[in-house]
C-alpha cells in the first residue's frame, strides 16, 4: 500500500482538469503516457521526471501530453520502506521537432 490513496489520486486528477482543461476526457491517454511515454529526469531534482507521449485526441494544436511525477519512499511501521510515487500535474502541449 502506498502513502497516497485513491482520494489523493482523484484530487490530483481534479487539479489537472482545473488548470488544464484540454485533458478533459483523456484520463486513459494520461495513464498511457505514464506507461509508454518517454521519460526525462529533472536536472535539479533527480526524483522528479517528466513523461511525454503523442496524443492525437487533444484539442486545438496540442499533440503531446506531459505528466510530472515525483518518486519517493516513506516508512511504514510494519514493512519498512514503501513506494510513495505520485503525479504532480499534467498538461497538453504542442512539441515542434526540428528535422
Amino acid at each position: 500500500m502506498t502513502f497516497y490513496t485513491r482520494e489523493y489520486a482523484q484530487e490530483r486528477w481534479e487539479h489537472v482538469l482545473r488548470y488544464h482543461a484540454e485533458l478533459a476526457g483523456l484520463l486513459d491517454d494520461l495513464l498511457d503516457t505514464l506507461r509508454k511515454g518517454q521519460r526525462t529526469q529533472d536536472p535539479l531534482d533527480p526524483r522528479k521526471y517528466k513523461y511525454h507521449c503523442r496524443c492525437d485526441a487533444l484539442p486545438l494544436d496540442y499533440k503531446t501530453i506531459v505528466v510530472v511525477v515525483k518518486f519517493s519512499t516513506h516508512i511504514q511501521a510494519e514493512s519498512g520502506f514503501a513506494p510513495n510515487n505520485f503525479v504532480i500535474t499534467a498538461w497538453g502541449v504542442y512539441l515542434h521537432r526540428e528535422r
